[in-house]
């Protein structure tokens, strides 16, 4: 069981956005997408944009690290890697790292890349900027239509120390997206039926996703000052360049417009009503914390049956002080395929193969045992950086291709 805290200060904020959130409680529960993939109508159809999900954790061969993934662009078929492989060059990810306890972010982290105009084998070239230290570029890995998925290209700046990888990976979340719709539709409707959710079946399993994956030296974020409790938070957002002409191909602008953001998995995608997540995605920490979405949030999870006591729990890990996945860097983090031990896991941070679903499912359902039976990922992990399993490919004739829909 993971232990959360919460000041009395908080608490009763909650308490007050519990009774504005009582309005809502008629509002019919949407059905739930996937993680944050296409957690909103304008990420839905700008997929280069949408985030899928966010993960901080220290590197379990090395504690001395902070591993940083964000991953977006899903569900991509292994036969289409090549054409749909390829990042944005319109488009900037940004690492926002918390770092003093409160909902603004301290310091960043920008990534962007260059256009890939030639043959299936050239590299796109990532530029990474930051508050923290001096730019450097990285190459990305190609994707391929091999029966074997390619090496990853791991680029380490001798500047910093960091670790960079970027390109296609398997995609890391594991969920059963029918099962837990059909069982929150029963809630919804007044006779719950947990069975709905033995299924069991992995929807993401068999697919892709685009990831930027970062390993970065400790030291390097505290070399500005100390973590307040030992505490890092991370949010990542996605922005894309805003056009001044009718043709979007055409004079582009300087100006950067946000168009996704995620810390904690969930909480647009299942707790935010349809009619408010393009604004929830546009929005920043800092309203988390204001207020901006809590009557919605507290409504939803309401309507789902949960308490003012477990409201309070979740409201105090992705909302009081802005939806940042925080982790204690002194919690140690050890294991296979970027750690396992149950000290260092989610809402510690959060790792590939922490079970997030079945962890959000026990507060929801007041901290009675819920979970959508998908356990742990389709294929394994790396036991090392970047720790993403390899690339699903495309599979030879009579050969399973692993999908669970």
């Amino acid at each position: 069981m993971f232990r959360f805290s919460s000041s009395a200060k908080q608490l009763g904020a909650w308490a007050l956005a519990l009774s504005m959130g009582l309005a809502t409680l008629l509002l019919p529960v949407q059905p739930v997408g996937a993680a944050d993939h296409g957690d909103g109508p304008a990420v839905g159809v700008d997929r280069a944009t949408d985030i899928n999900d966010a993960y901080l954790f220290l590197d379990p061969n090395d504690n001395t690290k902070v591993t940083m993934i964000l991953t977006m662009t899903g569900f991509i078929v292994p036969a289409e890697a090549v054409n749909f492989g390829l990042f944005d060059p319109n488009v900037r990810f940004t690492f926002d790292l918390e770092t003093n306890g409160d909902a603004i972010p301290d310091q960043s982290i920008d990534v962007s890349f260059t256009e890939k105009t030639a043959t299936t084998t050239q590299t796109q070239t990532a530029t990474v900027r930051s508050t923290l230290f001096s730019a450097f570029t990285a190459p990305t890995t190609v994707p391929t239509l091999n029966a074997t998925a390619p090496t990853p290209t791991v680029t380490t700046d001798p500047a910093t120390g960091i670790s960079f990888f970027a390109g296609l990976a398997d995609d890391p979340f594991f969920f059963d997206i029918p099962g837990f719709n059909r069982f929150v539709a029963s809630v919804v409707a007044g006779s719950p039926n947990a069975a709905a959710l033995n299924r069991g079946r992995d929807s993401f399993a068999g697919y892709n996703t685009l990831a930027i994956a970062m390993s970065i030296p400790l030291s390097l974020i505290t070399s500005r000052g100390a973590l307040a409790g030992d505490t890092l938070g991370l949010a990542v957002r996605s922005l894309r360049r805003a056009s001044i002409s009718s043709n979007p191909f055409k004079q582009l602008s300087p100006v950067f417009v946000q168009a996704d953001r995620m810390g904690n998995p969930a909480i647009n995608v299942a707790l935010i009503p349809f009619a408010r997540k393009n604004e929830y995605n546009r929005a920043s920490t800092v309203d988390d914390a204001n207020g901006v979405f809590a009557g919605d949030i507290v409504g939803t999870l309401r309507a789902l049956g949960t308490d003012a006591t477990n409201i309070g729990i979740l409201a105090s890990v992705g909302v009081a002080r802005g939806d940042f996945l925080r982790m204690n860097v002194k919690a140690a983090n050890t294991g296979s395929g970027g750690g396992t031990n149950a000290a260092a896991g989610f809402p510690n941070g959060r790792r590939l193969g922490d079970d997030v679903i079945d962890t959000i499912l026990f507060f929801i359902a007041n901290q009675n045992k819920l979970g959508d039976n998908v356990n742990n990922n389709d294929v394994t992990f790396r036991d090392s950086f970047p720790f993403l399993a390899p690339s699903q490919q495309p599979r030879d004739s009579g050969v399973d291709d692993n999908t669970r829909n």
